[in-house]
């Protein structure tokens, strides 16, 4: 399980984090190469079905970054979006998955070397975890 490398789905919101991951890469800061970002308008379009489709589709963890508490561009899609993550958080440990691979992210557009660092740290909590329980599962009978 050393050479385990984790796919990281990341929502990212357009106005900050996303923005924010887009400075890193042009400051050169490095993150992991899987972390895959997907840009969305607002995290508060990002609903409990994503998440949950990421982690089916063979994403080992997944995180929701949005803007800032209180300075959503959407007034407080971030906090839909957080709510969001705290639901699919209980349901995986009801599923006896480790609810930290789901997480929620604030940044603004100018938190690039944060944005780097918060993926990195992601991506090593994950790693740590080992494989998601949904690839253990695939192919074995039931």
């Amino acid at each position: 399980m050393s050479n385990f490398e984790p796919e990281i789905v990341a929502f990212c919101c357009h106005y900050c984090a996303y923005t924010a991951a887009d400075m890193a890469g042009t400051r050169r800061i490095s993150y992991p190469s899987n972390v895959k970002i997907i840009r969305v308008p607002c995290t508060g379009k990002v609903d409990a079905i994503h998440l949950m489709k990421a982690l089916e589709k063979g994403a080992d963890g997944v995180y929701v970054a949005g803007c800032l508490e209180g300075d959503c561009h959407f007034k407080d899609g971030n906090l839909h979006a957080a709510a969001h993550v705290e639901k699919i958080k209980k349901i995986l440990e009801e599923l006896g998955w480790e609810p930290e691979r789901v997480a929620m992210m604030h940044f603004s557009a100018g938190m690039g070397e944060k944005f780097a660092q918060a993926a990195k740290e992601f991506t090593e909590k994950i790693k740590s975890l080992g494989p998601s329980p949904a690839t253990q599962t695939v192919g074995k009978a039931v």
